[in-house]
């Protein structure tokens, strides 16, 4: 068997924008005096496996659909016919099956010492994580083609990523916390906006009404600003509330990257424009968390 198109289908380059999320969880845990090695091993072991199934069943969802046929950028396993569709449902099964066996030996071994509904909390709250990145392309109501996808990126990839791997190496929950989350959780639907920016002819021609196609190109490079200048805010008031030191103002290193991917978007019109545009952002928002993270450390 070609291992190849797996590791292509598995879009590898995505997994900087699924780590960033437990490395700030983490750093902000660690800001507080409390870090496990084991947990922070086992988060980044879940958070690949939920990834890689999110990237399997995408492929497989929008490839039956015939949603990729005509796609800019990678091309996807199903669509070309390099991995047959029955062969990509049994490895969304399997990834299905890790990520639930990952996801609750972190539960058990992370909430060790506390209530036993605090773990079936998280038992369960992997279990709907397996559920999203399956139904965002797959079934006949998928919620990625109903404009419902930004609102899974900014839950999963944000709140949830940060706000869970924190609570589970403090056992404790600061609301304040949900900010930084929430700048991880925009940026990463800006990465998904440049996303559907890129596919808009073709995700409209297959009837997938994404948040760009309902906007149109010229709402969707507004919106696109808003998550920006949103993300930063959010981070900002964290460090106004927390009366921090001047390192957690070391993620202004990211703003001018994050502002020269603001532009280049203002400027961009054509799909293979957007392409390039989607990496740098990933690439950016795990720039963010680390200096942001440290930046509580220090």
């Amino acid at each position: 068997m070609d291992i190849k198109p797996w590791i292509a289908a598995a879009r590898l380059r995505t997994l900087p924008l699924a780590f960033s999320s437990i490395i700030l969880g983490t750093c902000l845990a660690a800001s507080m005096g409390s870090y496990s090695i084991t947990v922070f091993v086992l988060c980044l072991l879940t958070t690949l496996c939920y990834q890689v199934l999110s990237n399997y069943a995408n492929d497989y969802g929008d490839g039956v659909k015939g949603t990729d046929a005509d796609r800019v950028g990678e091309k996807r396993a199903v669509a070309s016919g390099e991995i047959s569709a029955a062969s990509m449902k049994k490895a969304v099964w399997l990834f299905s099956i890790l990520s639930f066996i990952f996801g609750t030996w972190l539960s058990i071994v992370a909430t060790q010492g506390l209530p036993m509904i605090v773990t079936i909390g998280f038992v369960v709250l992997g279990l709907l994580a397996i559920v999203a990145a399956i139904t965002y392309t797959v079934g006949r109501r998928a919620y990625g083609y109903s404009g419902l996808g930004d609102i899974s990126v900014l839950i999963f990839f944000g709140i949830v990523g940060v706000v869970g791997s924190y609570f589970l190496q403090t056992n404790m929950l600061n609301w304040e916390v949900f900010l930084p989350a929430t700048s991880v959780g925009l940026l990463a639907v800006g990465v998904l906006n440049l996303n559907n920016m890129r596919d808009i002819e073709n995700d409209r021609a297959a009837g997938k009404r994404t948040l760009v196609v309902m906007m149109g190109l010229k709402g969707a490079k507004i919106y696109h600003g808003v998550l920006i200048i949103l993300a930063f805010d959010c981070a900002f008031l964290y460090n106004a509330l927390m009366d921090n030191s001047f390192w957690s103002n070391l993620y202004f290193i990211s703003i001018p990257f994050l502002v020269a991917n603001l532009f280049s978007v203002m400027r961009s019109f054509d799909a293979e424009d957007f392409d390039p545009l989607l990496k740098r952002l990933a690439i950016t928002t795990l720039l963010f968390a680390l200096t942001f993270g440290i930046g509580q450390v220090l």
